[in-house]
């Protein structure tokens, strides 16, 4: 048995536990060095270490999460790596290390929106939202728009950080896609006796420039359509104009830059209007500039409209059928004097110069298609089965064009505008996805993000450039181009969960689900858009009601 230790003792030995704890193990050689010297110091520290040393003090919390050194790492990671894939570095004989980082330096490749006049960057909020794009990294949340399902479907457009919806049965609706993600205005569309619902919905792309107006055109089954006005500091939609229907058939596509809008029919009728640009003249009818009747433009199609000091750019991109051999991809620039007359009418596609029809006997060339193909072991039938079907959606910004296919793959092609030429190059097949796909849309940066069938898939696409260097086909063929959407929480996977327990309980009865059977808990309508901060999607569960899935990567 172990003797116990005196009082005496025992306060001798918490004296010397005391002195080890109070004695330092090192000099503390940092607290003595002046705010600029420690601001030297942590710009040398990774981003891991940058972050261990905001939880040191409120001291080190502030001068961690210095802007300009959060600024340098963004530029560092996301703006150098594509700088030194511009072309004319490498002819230049321009090396990676000597692209140094300039704190002044307000233009980096389209990155100038950071930098606002009278306002302040948060650069360490930038580079965890780029973080979270580049991971894949967001949180889910839900916002329910329909108890039943629309026909035809909910239209969806997203722009500035605001979702725009228009069906019948709720007319035109506003959804805030950050914050408490709540409904900002709403505005019914006016009964009639012949029911006529919205087929297109288009936003002015140049409301930006204006912090309180946002113009919105909304195209309908009748040939009709009109013109909205969001108001956000009083958070309500005003009907601006109506145009009487039209005996050209329905609406398919819209665009809007304003005072100029363009309607495109189902009968591919392309008309150009232009409302009265001052305050008394908002209500007055639109002046119609020209109308021009296509005979290839068939959807899927995007319509874009742009406006010059001189003249007024409309851009049909559209599937082309190239007969007895399948699809490809078209496009019409269209050019207009502020005169209303014709200047130029270009058309261009796909299709390469030695392409050849299914008619022949021999195998047409593939040129335009790009070389990859998805397994050495792919049959000619196959490929040639799903290189020629039909695109299930298209996107065009320019200069990227990107369609997606029923195989479960994309094709990238760059469209190149000039005064001379309009040409379309050569497509390159992307893999990833391991579904049929719904939807895709592209961004003007190359970034682009699509969408499965059953909504269960995401991915974001990284295509700047295209896939002309070495550089970049070796990216192509070992799928760095993209990442899977993975998102943290689980209040929006919930639905995923469900609908493979409803596919095994269908399977356990003896009824085995076919692939594109409509009993699915939640499948995608097509449409899929995004901005700087956040994903957004429309599902439709099997009883009919209709969700907005917000994939936020802030």
């Amino acid at each position: 048995m172990t003797k116990r230790q005196r009082e005496d003792d025992d306060g001798a030995v918490d004296e010397q536990k005391s002195a080890k704890r109070t004695k330092p193990s090192s000099l503390d050689r940092l607290s003595s060095l002046s705010d600029e010297l420690l601001l030297k110091v942590l710009s040398f520290l990774p981003i891991s270490q940058l972050v261990a040393c905001q939880r040191l003090s409120h001291k080190y919390q502030k001068l961690a999460g210095d802007g300009q050194i959060w600024k340098s790492h963004y530029y560092n990671r996301f703006i150098r790596p594509r700088a030194s894939r511009l072309p004319g570095l490498k002819d230049q004989g321009t090396s990676t290390e000597s692209l140094h980082f300039a704190s002044r330096a307000s233009r980096w490749l389209e990155e100038e929106h950071l930098v606002k006049s009278g306002v302040r960057t948060n650069w360490k909020r930038q580079y965890k939202l780029r973080h979270n794009w580049s991971k894949g990294s967001c949180e889910v949340n839900e916002i329910p728009v329909a108890e039943q399902a629309a026909i035809p479907p909910i239209l969806v457009q997203m722009h500035d950080g605001i979702i725009y919806t228009a069906d019948q049965t709720d007319g035109l609706r506003a959804w805030a896609a950050k914050g408490s993600r709540q409904r900002v205005a709403q505005l019914a569309f006016p009964s009639s006796k012949v029911p006529r619902p919205p087929t297109a919905l288009a936003i002015d792309a140049q409301s930006r420039a204006d912090h309180d107006v946002t113009r919105v055109i909304v195209g309908f089954e009748d040939g009709s359509f009109s013109i909205y006005v969001l108001h956000r500091a009083d958070a309500i939609f005003r009907h601006q104009y109506t145009h009487e229907p039209s005996s050209n058939g329905v609406i398919s596509a819209t665009a809007v830059s304003w005072p100029y809008a363009v309607t495109m029919t189902a009968t591919q009728m392309l008309s150009l209007y232009q409302f009265g640009d001052g305050p008394r003249n908002t209500s007055d009818p639109p002046r119609l500039l020209h109308s021009l009747k296509s005979h290839t433009a068939w959807p899927p199609l995007s319509t874009s409209l742009r406006t010059t000091a001189s003249a007024i750019v409309i851009c049909v991109a559209y599937a082309l059928p190239t007969y007895l051999s399948g699809w490809t991809v078209g496009m019409q620039e269209v050019k207009v004097n502020l005169a209303g007359d014709l200047l130029d009418s270009r058309i261009a596609s796909a299709i390469d110069q030695h392409y050849r029809p299914l008619a022949f006997s021999t195998r047409p060339m593939m040129h335009h298609l790009g070389a990859f193909t998805p397994g050495p072991g792919a049959s000619a039938a196959l490929e040639l089965r799903h290189i020629h079907s039909k695109p299930t959606s298209l996107s065009y910004t320019h200069p990227y064009l990107l369609v997606s296919h029923p195989d479960n793959t994309l094709t990238l092609y760059l469209v190149t505008s000039t005064a001379d030429t309009l040409s379309i190059s050569a497509g390159s097949r992307l893999w990833g996805h391991t579904s049929s796909i719904s939807g895709a849309h592209v961004g003007g940066r190359g970034k682009a993000v699509s969408v499965s069938r059953r909504g269960d898939e995401l991915r974001v696409w990284e295509l700047e450039g295209g896939f002309a260097s070495t550089a970049a086909k070796r990216r192509l063929a070992s799928g760095d181009l993209s990442v899977q959407i993975k998102p943290t929480s689980q209040s929006g996977m919930d639905l995923i969960s469900k609908a493979i327990q409803h596919r095994q309980s269908g399977t356990a009865c003896g009824h085995e689900s076919a692939p594109d059977d409509s009993s699915e808990l939640t499948l995608t309508r097509g449409w899929i858009g995004f901005d700087d901060e956040a994903v957004v999607v429309l599902k439709e569960r099997s009883q009919g009601r209709q969700n907005l899935m917000v994939y936020d990567f802030t």
